[in-house]
């Protein structure tokens, strides 16, 4: 496939590609109005260049960009659960069911606020790969599986919220809705772990906080989302040097306590292991 071949295709989804790659355009002026089988190494570098320029995922003070990067996250959980829901006899009937199904219509929330806010600047809607290339091959036919990737997606984006609030921080409304919508994905994440851990088996050990840098239980192909959760050290003091009332606090204690943000870059890289187009 040539240059030319990419650009008609990326085209052919986002019709204004063409302008993303050029400078980026204001940032939204009144929002109060309103109120990504791994084989990612096989993936020519080149392509994932356009798109952090294209979606400003890498610009320091891009509103937008900042806003499209959370609208791809959003699309994705919406869509993930969406499927899952509608999937017969994949998830129990009864309290697991009704719990996927609001996480579900929250994420579906979060998507057509956000395509709200931006108006026709807003991101086509990419076309998802949950098996991400057949790592996940049972993922809509093994419940435990399900579970374990809707874990990862709600750490992965819990940590992405956080890792842009800096960047919002001049634009007082935006970042407000952006920490109300990152407190849900916590809660997200929480409840899905603990649905895990009520599973039995392998979960049983999972805990409604992260604990080092994984603990997933499905192995090191997650590895990138929970990346640098083993930190121990906050803001220059070592968590482990200090005392609690039972003596010096752990690591394990000293990382599940913190949460880490994670940069847009490796957000993106980590969503486009699902993305197809």
């Amino acid at each position: 496939m040539n240059l030319l071949n990419v650009f008609e295709q990326i085209n052919t989804v986002d019709p204004e590609f063409s302008d993303r790659i050029s400078p980026r355009r204001e940032a939204i002026k009144n929002l109060a109005s309103i109120g990504k089988k791994i084989t990612v190494t096989t993936l020519p570098f080149f392509i994932s260049e356009l798109f952090k320029k294209a979606y400003g995922a890498t610009a320091p003070t891009d509103v937008n960009g900042v806003l499209n990067y959370a609208l791809t996250l959003e699309y994705l959980e919406a869509e993930y659960y969406t499927m899952g829901v509608a999937k017969t006899g994949l998830i129990p009937s009864g309290k697991p069911l009704a719990a996927i199904s609001s996480i579900r219509d929250h994420e579906i929330a979060h998507v057509n606020f956000l395509k709200q806010v931006l108006g026709n600047k807003a991101v086509s809607k990419p076309t998802f790969d949950f098996t991400a290339g057949g790592t996940f091959g049972n993922v809509f036919s093994n419940y435990d599986t399900f579970l374990a990737v809707a874990q990862a997606f709600e750490d992965t984006g819990v940590r992405a919220y956080k890792g842009q609030a800096g960047i919002l921080l001049g634009n007082r409304v935006v970042l407000t809705a952006a920490l109300q919508i990152h407190s849900v994905e916590a809660r997200h994440a929480a409840h899905i772990r603990q649905m895990r851990r009520a599973r039995g088996g392998a979960a049983a050990d999972q805990k409604p906080w992260i604990t080092g840098s994984n603990d997933t239980g499905i192995g090191a192909v997650v590895d990138p989302i929970y990346a640098g959760e083993n930190n121990i050290t906050q803001a220059g003091v070592d968590i482990t040097s200090l005392s609690g009332n039972m003596g010096k606090i752990s690591s394990n204690a000293a990382t599940q306590a913190f949460d880490e943000p994670l940069a847009a870059e490796a957000v993106l890289n980590i969503a486009g292991l699902f993305i197809k187009a």
